[in-house]
């Protein structure tokens, strides 16, 4: 299953045993925690923009704070006064939320994705420890989705940019490029007849603005994945007082890193996954990794397994997206 086949069988599952009245669940680029492929059903859509701004400048239960393997609720986070949130004090109040069951999703490897559960009742001890026992074995499958985007499919993507898309401090949409509206069409593909919805754009915004507010440190930066193994990449910078958020093409270190990490390889084969992607042989590997041409081999027969491919052009070609 892709990512998004998986978080939907995993909702089902949940609503099931747990139960929950409205959620959000991104993936997320793997080294800056900034959001990329919304998932979510809350009731405040027409003010998402706003949603996504409140949620990344609220420092309660932000998942880049959380702890990997745990389920924290907002109830037990506040010390039972969830007004202590600025998310709940400004929106979630209003919509009638008592609780937020907040989880990320990490290994050694990143971050791949988080989630929100809000109910207009307080989540309890045994629901979080069910909450808690599937965080694991879903990382390892969202990160395993993540690295199936890899291998390219017959489809279409737009070429590549960049495009830019200018958004005002309160995330509105301001004016952008000419083929913004295709790529973003393709990254969140909206209802029949309805306008493309900027969610990455507003996720990379919102980073920023919590950059500029001291909130939390990652780059204003997400890797997405476009279509038929296509990755682009998202940055937002100010501009005066307004944000630029540009897509274009990710460039091949960027998307060898990336490829590496879903991969589940070690940080020495990512290394040496960085060195073959430049052209050197076997013989230039050892050299620049101080190892034998002997253990080069074993690393790259390695490499090969976790990739489930089996010669080097296969690799870089999966790697590089050439």
């Amino acid at each position: 299953m892709d990512a998004r086949a998986v978080r939907l069988r995993v909702l089902g599952e949940i609503r099931r045993k747990v139960g929950f009245d409205a959620y959000a669940w991104p993936l997320t680029d793997p080294e800056t925690a900034v959001g990329t492929a919304p998932l979510a059903d809350v009731p405040c859509l027409p003010e998402l923009p706003r949603l996504i701004r409140l949620k990344y400048l609220t420092p309660t239960n932000r998942w880049t704070t959380l702890r990997p393997g745990t389920v924290t609720t907002l109830r037990a986070a506040t010390g039972g006064n969830p007004a202590r949130s600025l998310l709940w004090r400004e929106m979630l109040d209003g919509y009638g939320v008592a609780d937020v069951a907040s989880a990320v999703f990490a290994d050694r490897f990143g971050v791949w994705a988080f989630l929100d559960l809000w109910r207009s009742r307080p989540f309890t001890g045994p629901e979080t420890a069910t909450l808690t026992r599937i965080l694991e074995p879903v990382t390892t499958e969202l990160r395993r989705a993540q690295a199936e985007t890899f291998v390219a499919r017959d489809g279409h993507s737009p070429r590549p940019g960049p495009v830019v898309l200018l958004l005002s401090p309160e995330l509105d949409v301001l004016g952008h490029t000419p083929d913004t509206a295709e790529y973003l069409r393709v990254l969140v593909p909206p209802d029949d007849g309805r306008a493309p919805v900027p969610a990455g754009a507003y996720n990379v915004a919102a980073q920023l603005l919590a950059n500029e507010a001291g909130v939390d440190g990652h780059r204003p930066a997400a890797r997405v994945h476009l279509a038929d193994g296509r990755w682009v990449t998202l940055r937002a910078a100010g501009i005066v007082r307004d944000i630029a958020v540009t897509i274009e093409e990710s460039a091949p270190a960027e998307r060898v890193a990336l490829f590496g990490r879903a991969s589940g390889l070690s940080t020495r084969e990512r290394e040496l996954l960085g060195h073959l992607a430049h052209g050197s042989d076997t013989r230039d590997l050892a050299r620049r990794m101080f190892l034998s041409e002997h253990t080069v081999q074993d690393h790259l027969k390695s490499i090969f397994t976790k990739t489930a491919v089996r010669n080097r052009r296969t690799l870089l070609a999966r790697a590089l997206g050439s």
